[in-house]
Order: structure tokens, then sequence, then C-alpha cells
């Protein structure tokens, strides 16, 4: 009787931990079907038929809106200003934020206030700040150009977000202006984690700061590096409301980007499956980079633990 007991109890027992684990992702499963699985297989549908949003049974075109997308010079003119958004949208607060945590590592006193100033921005809405910067661009009375003038840099003065050829980078200072904070902060808590033994002895061996920071500091920080990087590259494939907010794609369409480009053919002309068919062009490139980076972040990661 007791050899029966024994043999039976690990069966009952996996029973038990399977029940157990399905239990436990269960809403996160219903979660993901709901809030992504469906959405994504609407998606799909829509690509594939020519709907306006109201016609409720729209004609099935195949993949003409595909063909179109690919022929359109206006996306490849979007995923130009992309690329420009993820490029330097990625690169300067990640430099940025990577110079200011260094300068606030070990300053002491008045940390605290350091961290929530740069930080605010941050956790500002989007909204907020779009219309704030927008004052602050405003050709006539903006104090961007007052402070130009003050110092002498008249010539440099112009209408920032209504010029061609400078508005999307005006807009992409300030989402580096907003998003520098969020870099600085994990930044910081990541420098918490050096060991600072390495770092004295290699003073004492005579290296540099710029040979510190790559030779000690950035392969210890390496992983929450690239969790960074990952979460603003995404970003600049996905970016819209600080743009809508601006510019709205103008002037000249000369800020659309996908996102912008994908509502206003959606919403503003109707066109909801070639909008549809725009967003999945967007899921198609991200999806891969973040799945790339966040596969390589494992992978330091495991190799900094030993496993």
């Amino acid at each position: 009787m007791s050899s029966t007991i024994t043999s039976t109890t690990p069966a009952v027992t996996r029973r038990a931990q399977t029940r157990l684990g399905i239990a436990l992702i269960a809403p996160l499963m219903i979660l993901v079907t709901l809030f992504f699985v469906l959405p994504m297989c609407s998606a799909i549908y829509y690509s594939f038929v020519d709907f306006d949003g109201i016609n409720p049974n729209p004609e099935f075109v195949g993949l003409d809106n595909y063909t179109r997308m690919f022929t359109d010079p206006e996306v490849w003119h979007a995923l130009g200003n992309n690329a420009i958004w993820i490029v330097l949208g990625t690169a300067a607060p990640l430099a940025i934020g990577l110079v200011l945590a260094l300068l606030l590592w070990n300053v002491k006193r008045g940390n605290m206030f350091y961290r929530l100033a740069f930080f605010l921005p941050y956790v500002l809405p989007g909204i907020a700040i779009g219309i704030v910067w927008g004052w602050i661009y405003d050709p006539v009375n903006g104090w961007l150009n007052k402070a130009l003038q003050s110092i002498g840099l008249g010539h440099l003065t112009t209408g920032w977000l209504g010029e061609p050829n400078t508005a999307l980078y005006a807009v992409l200072a300030t989402a580096i202006w907003a998003s520098t904070g969020f870099v600085l902060i994990i930044f910081l808590s990541a420098l918490r984690n050096v060991d600072t033994e390495q770092i004295d002895a290699s003073r004492l061996d005579g290296a540099n700061a710029a040979q510190r920071l790559w030779h000690i500091i950035l392969p210890q920080i390496m992983p929450v590096f690239l969790m960074v990087t990952t979460i603003t590259l995404v970003g600049g494939f996905s970016v819209f409301d600080i743009i809508f907010i601006m510019t709205g794609g103008g002037p000249a369409n000369a800020t659309n980007v996908m996102g912008t480009y994908a509502y206003n053919s959606a919403f503003k002309v109707s066109d909801i499956s070639y909008g549809t068919t725009l967003a999945l062009l967007i899921t198609a490139l991200s999806v891969p980079c973040a799945v790339l980076l966040n596969r390589l972040q494992r992978r330091l990661s495991l190799q900094g633990t030993g496993a």
C-alpha cells in the first residue's frame, strides 16, 4: 500500500503544479488574446479589404493595399523620417543620459533634486510638452528666437515648426529633451552595481576617463544599456503623439512619419484599410528589432551571471 501511495504522489504533484501554472498564466493569456491577438487578426483582415469605416461588407482586394503601400512615395518619405528619428532619437538620449549619469554618479548633496529635475519631463503628458514647446518655437513671441536675438545670433531665427528644413529636428529635439530623464535614471541605477574597486585599480594603472568608461563601466552596464536602447529604438518606429500635437505631420509633410501617415490615411481620408496596412508595416519593422536586442540583452545578462 505504501509503495502505491509513493508512486502516485509525484503524478499528483505534477498535476497540481500544472493546474497552478495554468491558473497563473490564464489571466495574462486572456489579456494578450483580447488586446493583442484579436486586434492583430482584425488588422490583418482589414488590410486585405477596402474598408472605408462605413460599409459593413467591404470588398476583398487581396494584396492591393500592400502593392499600393510599397509603391507609395509618401511611405518612403515617412520611413526616411522614421529612420532619422530612430538614429538621432536613440543615440542622443543614450549619450546625453549616460554623460549626465556619470556626472551625477558620485554626487551626494542635491542628488534627489537633480533626479527629479531631469526625470520630470518624462512623466509630463505629451500634449503639455507639445503645447509648451510650440510656444518656445513660436517665430514671433517664442523665447528661443528672442534668446538668439539677445546674444547677437538674430540671423539664426526662423519659424522652427513652420519651415520644412527645421520642423522635424525641432520636434525631435523636444522628444530628446523629454526622454533623456528616463535614460538618466535607468543608468544611475545601473551604475550602483558597477565594481568601483576595478575603477580604482584602473586609475592606479593610469587609465583615463574614456578608457575606464569603455573597458570597465560599459561592459558592466551593457544589459541595461541594451534594454534602454530597445525601448528608445522601438519608440522611434511608433512615434506619433509628439509629432501629431506639434505639427500634425506638416509643414508640407516634412514631419510625416509612419504613425502620422497611417492615422491621416485611416481617419482623415477614411481609408481604414490602407491606414491599417501602414500600421502593420510599423509592427513588422519594430518587432524583429526589439526581439533581436532583447535576445542580445539576455545573452549578455547570462554571461554576466556566469550561467
